[in-house]
């Protein structure tokens, strides 16, 4: 009986570990290997890269040897890269011809990434990760004085030391405000940064290099966004990996939305024939970049394929240990404190050197995480705690400090007493809400039942989740992330199930992915990434029946039945006849009219059948939807900037316009506010909003993630001194990447606090562009601009779209439910119950 060909692409640390684990199963006599290696070496060690520089060999850093191979009878073709996989035929095919498989191992690793930064194909800009990369630098650096590593993660500062090793003066800029962003926080990246500069490596954070040019005193000159620069006579880009995928993506597997190929809990692919491992395999929308769950994908599909039906990879730990150009660093698990409720012990001994801060639960129990650098005595101790879930002693302090000193906790549902309000508009608390878990409420749905919380404004919603989501959880519940229970998926898995595979309605969405009839949270949801993705018409007929009541007739209903008017006016800048006709509409319909503090005006109390006449009046004077009903841009708020104000360096007003116009529409998972100031006095109030823009000297200064409303939140300093181009490509990429990855009913503001990473992950993805998909991001913004439409516009030029707006469908248009109204300070508003001057409309 012949055997079947296994066929693995790939011979590296992983693929060679998964054929050591594979060889030793009885499965290993079922198979014909065959190994495809695009170097010519033989796997070797690269967590010891910097080792080549101090003399080692690629016989010291191997990880087999031929004679291995051929005593377990696999033919190792090395140099032979493979060019192209045919499925239906199971072949392979590589410059030397075609081979067959039964079952092909993808086991390709990763690239570096260099960012798109011009002049960065001089010869002497060079990578970091294999041992030609290695030979190439080290020929570079013969006579050269000065090395520069772009990059101040762990590959960076493991090539800092290279350079160093081959006696020169090294040099490493960070575009974060400090080393490690991933594994550090600030005082760590201090500690780190000191330490490193002591052992005779300049440290450069937050520089962005804008170019690469000739030097002057030296081969090249790096020019950065804060027009200081750096000489130098050789640059080492080490600034992040990026999944090996392209043979899997030309073979239309399925792939990450920012890369890497999709694998199960059993490491197989979308062909139950091929299968990945290692940094080029995406499980769970992760890529771990690191050897150790490497390896532990390679045990599981060597299990899997020696028919191990129990067999499943689900994840792996983290955290790291490392010695960097001599220093101590170690991270493990929740080092940011990214858990809801955790607390800190931070211990930061300056004159020894030594920084060390533990990440608790909010009960004091379990350690959650924890950041060292400069001793890494006490970090087995440490992992030990988090990976088993070991109770901590009563004062955990003892476990790193010599004498307490703790740290804030962060904000979350655990810090927050029982008698907080979660939901004002029913007064329900905290307290309300563990009762009706404890009743036996036990899902989301059920507490907003038993308590109505979020039935009111649904301001509360986010809040809502976090506390029901908590303390199910201490209670031994099982938390679903899934958008309800038609969908097995959070919002930005059906995100990218919409754009991956171009699904244009919900029908095909809940058949194809979902289950039953949907609900009043999964249709909205749908909705909004509908119309973000291919920006059709909120009435279109499929879109109608998704809508809450708001958006299905584009104006918000008030307390007494009516609806309110909100004509779009960008930056607040109106005409003198626009005004007019806002006072004529407002008076011949009796609406009650208000300034808001978003720079507009809003009508209030027109009827339903009155929105479309009342619309046609305003659009024929030049005016546009505000799309107050929509969770999308509401207003861009501004001050009159330099063009009045004495103050003002740039022309704000202009700017708000601009931004105004060109977001317009854009659907989001929660409601969008953005302000412009001309000068530091802030007039603009920029800093409160989802987007700030506050101008300066130079350009423009760029705020993230700030809001108002319940949980006010201070903006974060994005980007400094941005001209006109800079800022919009920026708020464009920040703007697409919250919209594909954040939840539903999201602001940016708790958005940016649950990525991993925070403000510096999102800055590495925008500015860095980390994971590859900023050219995706501005396309799709250019995308929905050029193809925005004013939806009461198309509303009303559709006799089909102004039926939806009759009373009765057997009404004539002018029909109008009896209202109840009273007046004050000179306007007509609804009259509450204990009115009893309330008279009839």
């Amino acid at each position: 009986m012949s055997k079947k060909q296994l066929i693995v692409i790939g011979n590296g640390m992983v693929g060679h570990h998964f054929l050591e684990q594979l060889v030793a199963t009885p499965a290993a006599e079922e198979f014909d290997i065959t190994v495809f290696g695009e170097e010519k070496l033989l796997a070797y060690d690269r967590v010891h890269l910097s080792e080549y520089f101090s003399g080692s060999t690629h016989a010291d850093l191997a990880m087999g040897t031929a004679d291995w191979y051929n005593e377990n009878h696999i033919e190792l073709r090395l140099g032979e890269q493979v060019s192209g996989i045919d499925r239906d035929k199971k072949t392979i095919t590589t410059p030397m011809g075609n081979y067959r498989y039964d079952e092909l191992v993808l086991a390709t690793g990763s690239y570096p990434f260099v960012p798109p930064i011009k002049g960065n194909e001089h010869p002497h800009c060079l990578v970091y990760r294999t041992l030609e990369d290695l030979d190439s630098i080290r020929d570079c650096a013969a006579g050269a004085r000065t090395g520069v590593v772009v990059g101040g993660g762990l590959l960076g500062l493991e090539a800092a030391n290279a350079l160093k090793s081959l006696g020169l003066e090294a040099h490493v800029v960070e575009f974060a405000p400090r080393l490690m962003p991933v594994q550090l926080d600030s005082d760590g990246g201090a500690l780190l940064k000191r330490k490193i500069e002591e052992l005779g490596v300049q440290v450069h954070t937050e520089k962005a290099t804008t170019g690469i040019v000739d030097g002057e005193d030296a081969c090249l000159r790096m020019n950065f966004s804060d027009d200081t620069h750096l000489e130098t006579d050789l640059i080492v880009f080490s600034a992040g990996i990026r999944p090996q995928d392209a043979l899997a993506r030309s073979s239309d597997l399925a792939m990450g939305e920012r890369g890497g190929i999709v694998i199960n809990d059993q490491c197989t692919t979308s062909d139950p024939h091929i299968h990945a491992i290692g940094e080029c395999a995406l499980w769970s929308e992760k890529i771990f970049g690191l050897v150790a769950p490497g390896y532990t994908m390679a045990r599981t599909l060597a299990a899997v394929l020696n028919g191990d039906k129990e067999a499943a990879f689900t994840g792996a730990d983290m955290s790291t240990k490392l010695k960097l150009l001599g220093v101590d660093v170690g991270s493990i698990g929740d080092a940011h404190a990214q858990t809801p409720g955790a607390r800190n012990i931070r211990f930061n001994d300056e004159q020894a050197g030594h920084y060390r801060r533990m990440v608790i639960s909010e009960d004091g129990k379990k350690l959650l995480g924890a950041i060292l650098v400069g001793d890494n005595s006490h970090y087995d101790t440490l992992l030990q705690y988090a990976l088993n879930g070991i109770e901590l002693p009563e004062q955990p302090e003892t476990l790193i400090l010599p004498e307490s000193q703790g740290g804030a906790p962060t904000l979350g549902p655990d810090a927050l007493p029982e008698t907080a309000s979660i939901c004002s508009c029913h007064n329900v608390s905290k307290g309300d809400i563990c009762g009706a878990i404890d009743a036996g409420c036990g899902d989301l749905g059920s507490v907003k039942a038993e308590t109505r919380a979020s039935t009111g404004c649904g301001g509360c919603a986010p809040l809502l989740k976090n506390v029901v989501d908590s303390e199910l959880e201490k209670r031994g519940v099982e938390v679903s992330k899934d958008i309800c229970e038609h969908f097995p998926y959070s919002r930005q898995d059906l995100f990218n199930i919409v754009k991956v595979n171009g699904i244009r309605t919900f029908q095909t969405l809940i058949r194809d992915h979902g289950k039953g009839h949907g609900c009043d949270i999964c249709k909205p949801a749908v909705a909004s990434i509908l119309a973000t993705c291919w920006n059709e018409h909120i009435l279109a007929t499929d879109h109608v029946p998704l809508q809450d009541t708001n958006d299905t007739f584009m104006a918000n209903m008030q307390r007494n039945g009516t609806y309110s008017i909100v004509p779009r006016v960008p930056g607040g800048e109106i005409t003198p006849d626009k005004l007019i006709v806002l006072g004529e509409v407002a008076k011949e319909y009796n609406l009650y009219t208000k300034i808001t503090g978003g720079q507009r005006v809003d009508l209030f109390g027109a009827t339903l059948s009155q929105l479309p006449e009342i619309w046609e009046k305003l659009i024929a004077a030049g005016f546009e939807t505000g799309h107050a009903y929509g969770k999308s841009l509401r207003t861009v708020k501004s001050c009159v900037g330099n063009t009045w104000c004495r103050y003002g360096v740039q022309d704000s007003v202009g700017m708000a316009i601009f931004l105004e116009n060109r977001y317009k529409g854009l659907r989001s998972p929660h409601k969008i506010k953005m302000a412009v100031s001309g000068c530091t006095r802030e007039c603009a109030e920029a800093q409160s909003k989802d987007i700030g823009v506050i101008a300066t000297e130079n350009g423009w200064n760029l705020y993230v993630c700030g809001n108002g409303g319940m949980r006010p939140r201070h903006a974060d300093l994005f980007a400094t001194d941005l001209n006109d181009e800079e800022l919009i490509r920026t708020i464009d990429r920040v703007l697409m990447f919250y919209v594909r990855t954040a939840d539903r009913l999201q602001r940016t503001s708790v958005w940016m606090e649950n990525l991993e990473g925070g403000l510096e992950y999102l800055k590495e993805v925008v500015q860095e562009d980390s994971l590859g998909i900023g050219t995706e991001l501005d396309q799709h913004m250019a995308d929905l601009v050029d193809t925005y439409q004013c939806e009461w516009k198309t509303a009303v030029e559709d006799p089909q779209k102004r039926k939806r707006f009759r009373e009765f469908v057997n009404a004539p248009e002018q029909s109008d439910p009896v209202q109840h109204w009273t007046t004050e300070r000179g306007q007509r508003r609804p009259a509450l119950v204990s009115e009893s001057e309330a008279e009839p409309a």
